[in-house]
Order: C-alpha cells, then structure tokens, then sequence
C-alpha cells in the first residue's frame, strides 16, 4: 500500500513551524523535508525517522521498523504527537546536512 496524498499532507502538515516544509515523492514514496534538509521518511502511511544516538533518549518507546525492503531499521514517528513530531525534528534539523547537489549530465 503506498503513501495516501491525505496522508502525506497532514503527516508535513505536522512539521509546520519548524522550518520551510515540503515534501517530494520518491520512488512511490515521500520524503519530508525541513529546510531542505530530508528529515522525515513516509512509507505506507508510515513516519520514519533514523536511528540515531541522538534521538535514542526521546525516542526509547518508539515502534521500530523497516520502510522498505533492504532500508536499514527505523523509529516509528508517531506523527498525530505533535509535541514528539516537533522535538524530533528540533534534534534532526540541525545536524541533518543539506543534500549534496546532483551533477548535470553532459551529452
């Protein structure tokens, strides 16, 4: 089952007020970013985020799961929590690097 277009709205619609959101579909699926910076990974009408040292305290009772074939384990985001939603992105944002520009083919 992918992403719903419902879904994926409300599921940025949860970062506002954390930065520039948008989000971009990739691969039949999202990805949110927060000042262009991929923050949230939406698979399946799921919320995933990376498993990272720094999200482990905030994150101890979190669902874990995969967000697709051969990705390495994920939390879960429960995203109807907004205030969890929030804190999650407040730690991410900032150490989370800009994409690297993709290079123009030449003919």
């Amino acid at each position: 089952m992918a992403t719903t277009q419902e879904f994926i709205e409300y599921a940025a619609s949860q970062a506002i007020g954390c930065g520039v959101v948008r989000y971009k579909k990739m691969f039949g699926e999202y990805m949110v970013y927060v000042n262009d910076k991929p923050i949230l990974l939406v698979c399946d009408n799921t919320v995933f985020v990376k498993m990272l040292p720094c999200l482990d305290d905030l994150m101890a009772d979190a669902e874990k799961g995969f967000p697709y074939d051969g990705a390495k384990e994920h939390y879960v985001l429960d995203i109807d929590d907004t205030e969890l939603t929030k804190a999650v992105i407040g730690i991410l944002e900032p150490i989370t690097p800009l994409p690297k520009p993709r290079k123009k083919k030449s003919i």
